[in-house]
């Protein structure tokens, strides 16, 4: 039995007008659940731009100072170059420093606009022979004349998700039981649904119809569930992207304490959140119709 769209509009939108105050409670939970969600999203997109300093296996930079001089700079060079702990290296200039700190921060305007690359820290970033020497290493150089600063990549990472672990548990067991909810309450709206038809619904059965065709108005009322509150939750989690980042500590040389995340970035969680708010939804509505259509 063919499903027509005018049909399958008609009996979804009557469905939601009759279970309207359900319907806002169950969007609204679910709005919530994947705003925790996607809050964990954009903290992990934060740590993948705050660690863009350590790519290719770095695990020692040598920040220098801003106003540092060519002759310091080349004894730096001269010194990695020559020594046996150095699996090898490559410098990293002003420009160069500057579109790093422009990925980290997302072009965004309140913070890069203040600072141009000549203020930028030039820097070695260092793959090291052994990585149980880079301490080691790492003590030779952080005296050196021009050296601003010598950071770790274990050290940095690790403090960035350790932090992170903290508000990922929250984010996530947040997520789970509010979802939880959100699925007990699109189940008990499309149950509720269901069963004031439940006559109408033995007589299309004795009729011929499928329980596909039953079934379809059902699920698209869970489906509009979903998505509701996936648009609802991606769109606070895309105005709120950049507060939500924050909460990491921050770990560039500057010593700024705001990361961001880029619109495109928040763009992709967006999608993400729609995927998972529409299949809740589908899922939901199918596991509560399955004993009424057993006629």
């Amino acid at each position: 039995m063919a499903i027509s769209t005018g049909y399958l509009l008609r009996e979804t939108g009557g469905n939601l007008k009759r279970n309207l105050l359900m319907t806002v409670a169950a969007v609204l939970t679910m709005a919530v659940s994947l705003s925790a969600l996607g809050a964990v999203l954009v903290m992990r997109q934060a740590i993948n731009k705050a660690s863009v300093q350590w790519r290719g296996g770095v695990e020692l930079a040598i920040f220098l100072h801003p106003k540092v001089s060519p002759t310091e700079t080349s004894a730096i060079d001269h010194e990695l170059a020559g020594s046996p702990g150095v699996k090898k290296f490559h410098f990293v200039d002003k420009t160069q420093a500057y579109q790093e700190f422009k990925e980290i921060f997302g072009n965004n305007n309140d913070i890069v606009s203040v600072l141009t690359p000549a203020d930028m820290p030039p820097s070695f970033r260092v793959v090291p022979s052994n990585a149980a020497d880079i301490a080691q290493l790492g003590k030779e150089f952080s005296n050196q004349p021009g050296v601003l600063k010598v950071s770790y990549a274990q050290q940095e990472i690790a403090t960035l998700l350790q932090q992170f672990s903290r508000w990922r548990t929250l984010g996530v067991g947040l997520a789970i039981g509010v979802l939880v909810g959100a699925v007990a309450l699109i189940v008990n709206t499309i149950q509720l649904a269901i069963f004031a038809r439940r006559r109408e619904v033995s007589v299309m059965k004795l009729v011929g119809a499928t329980n596909w065709f039953i079934r379809v108005p059902f699920m698209l009322e869970g489906f509009v569930h979903g998505m509701a509150g996936a648009v609802v939750a991606f769109f606070l989690t895309y105005g709120l992207r950049n507060w939500i980042a924050s909460f990491l500590p921050d770990q560039t040389i500057l010593g700024t304490n705001q990361l961001f995340v880029t619109p495109h970035e928040a763009i992709l969680t967006g999608v993400v959140l729609l995927v998972v708010g529409g299949l809740v939804g589908v899922l939901g509505s199918a596991f509560a119709i399955r004993r009424y259509l057993a006629v």
